[in-house]
């Protein structure tokens, strides 16, 4: 017989006197949070990357939600707090979201955080939210740790406009199809990867949008932190290198100012330039990259031009 979930503790059943965080063997109190739901980020990596509101609050709440609760548990008895920790991820959310609306009813307090980060960025919590808006609950951010801002800062790219895509899909067609829609994009594009994936999505990158500045940005905040930046062609050729343990931040430079620019000869010319000297694989890349048309309409061109520059069928 399954276990019936146990519920939430209440402002009534929680104890004061275990509200409290400590830094540096210096013990600090923590005042009860205000009632309503906290959204605390939490570090991406390196412990030491939290507020004091953050601890404060995490200290202060009646419960935390969190995915993983030997993940919160690392950072809750690195800062000595007394916390009650339930889990809150996409497989129990909508048995769990009852529970703290209910919770939250009864004017508790409950801190929202995932295992690395700014919840609902990439995470779950969305649901929760709108859920806890509609029934009149206040919502509260706490504002920290994000991979997405950390790799922006650390790329030396363009950050006055920036597209956040998340994880690419896992299906090779899939992800190649979502690329050459991304790349149509006129901002920096930050996206998530796997190492067991990263390098086959360097080399659909460096062949969808070419000759674009990019960076690798891998393990942030960790002890084995790693910033590689290059071109994405540059980037792919040495992905043979790449370390791929760990959590990976792609960052890619917007297109060239000038991409929706090329007229159908200068396309012709780029496509003649590069073909001379590359394959047309690589040729077609540069030129998605230089030209901002759609790929298949760049690689058709390429492969008649192929034809007529090397008498043969083009393909390659």
């Amino acid at each position: 017989m399954r276990a019936k979930p146990s519920p939430i503790n209440t402002p009534e059943t929680a104890d004061p006197a275990s509200r409290g965080f400590s830094i540096d063997a210096h013990r600090l109190a923590a005042p009860k949070a205000a009632p309503g739901l906290h959204l605390v980020a939490t570090p991406i990596g390196n412990l030491g990357d939290i507020t004091l509101r953050a601890l404060q609050t995490l200290a202060g709440v009646d419960v935390i939600a969190c995915e993983d609760t030997r993940i919160t548990r690392r950072l809750t008895e690195r800062y000595a707090i007394a916390a009650q920790l339930k889990q809150y991820h996409e497989h129990n959310a909508e048995a769990a979201r009852p529970r703290i609306l209910e919770a939250l009813g009864q004017g508790g307090s409950i801190a929202l955080v995932s295992d690395a980060g700014t919840p609902l960025i990439s995470d779950p919590g969305f649901k929760l939210v709108r859920e806890v808006c509609a029934a009149g609950h206040a919502v509260y951010a706490l504002p920290g740790p994000s991979s997405v801002l950390a790799a922006l800062s650390v790329a030396a790219l363009p950050t006055d406009r920036f597209f956040f895509e998340g994880f690419l899909p896992s299906k090779s067609a899939a992800r190649r199809s979502r690329l050459a829609e991304l790349a149509r994009i006129d901002a920096t594009l930050v996206m998530f990867d796997s190492g067991n994936r990263v390098q086959d999505t360097l080399a659909e990158l460096a062949e969808i949008m070419g000759t674009r500045e990019a960076a690798i940005c891998r393990e942030l905040t960790k002890l084995h932190e790693e910033i590689s930046r290059a071109t994405l062609q540059e980037l792919a050729h040495d992905a043979d290198t790449l370390e791929t343990r760990g959590e990976f931040v792609l960052v890619i430079a917007p297109p060239a100012p000038d991409a929706e620019m090329l007229t159908s000869d200068a396309l012709d010319d780029v496509l003649r330039e590069q073909l001379a000297a590359y394959s047309v694989k690589d040729a077609v890349a540069h030129a998605v990259a230089l030209s901002g048309r759609p790929r298949r309409e760049v690689y058709a061109r390429a492969l008649a031009l192929a034809k007529d520059l090397r008498g043969g069928d083009g393909e390659e």
